[in-house]
């Protein structure tokens, strides 16, 4: 069963969803779509009475918690569409998916939940475990959590990753050294029982 609860503090909307069954009973995504965000991804829909109002000078705030794979996205408003499935959040979106450890900051976001894919569009920035990338749009592909940036128009993308640190090399690929072979000094004289050498 579907549980809501819906507060407004300080002209704040915060949607909780607690969801045992979330996979069968999202059908249409009309709560602002920010649920269908989660992962594993949710492609059923909530009825249209839980679509939040588009409230001017808000701030939206929804969070999908589906365990380990939640992933919450802030905006100043959040669009649906149940027909074609694409939520759109508009307006100073912050993504925070900690299972990948991502965070991300645009003007709009995109989810598609057909194609299981987020565009980042307007000044993004994108940060995962300690590596940054910015771009103008940033496509991010969901079932194989990759990242496709492109720059705007005169510009590049930016992109700063952290590389280990490469460990000290060891002999365990190379052969061992050769052991070096001792060869006794030959005595001074030899024991009379050898006989003389014959030089013939």
């Amino acid at each position: 069963m579907l549980h809501w609860r819906s507060h407004f503090i300080h002209h704040f909307l915060q949607i909780t969803l607690n969801a045992p069954r979330v996979r069968r009973r999202l059908a249409q995504v009309a709560c602002g779509g920010v649920v269908a965000l989660a992962l594993p991804l949710v492609t059923a829909a909530l009825p249209s009475q839980f679509l939040p109002k588009i409230l001017p000078n808000t701030f939206t705030k929804a969070t999908a918690q589906t365990g380990r794979d939640a992933l919450q996205l802030k905006a100043s408003r959040v669009e649906a569409n149940s027909n074609t499935g694409v939520v759109t959040a508009i307006g100073n979106v912050q993504i925070d998916y900690p299972s990948r450890q991502i965070f991300a900051t645009a003007a709009q976001a995109q989810y598609y939940s057909r194609d299981q894919r987020i565009v980042l569009s307007g000044n993004v920035d994108v940060e995962q475990e300690g590596n940054t990338l910015q771009a103008e749009t940033i496509t991010y592909l969901i079932v194989e959590g990759r990242f496709v940036a492109t720059p705007g128009a005169n510009s590049q993308v930016e992109a700063v990753y952290l590389l280990p640190e490469e460990p000290a090399p060891t002999n365990s690929g190379e052969a061992p050294p050769p052991t070096p072979i001792s060869v006794p000094t030959p005595p001074d004289e030899l024991p009379s029982e050898l006989g003389p050498i014959n030089s013939e």
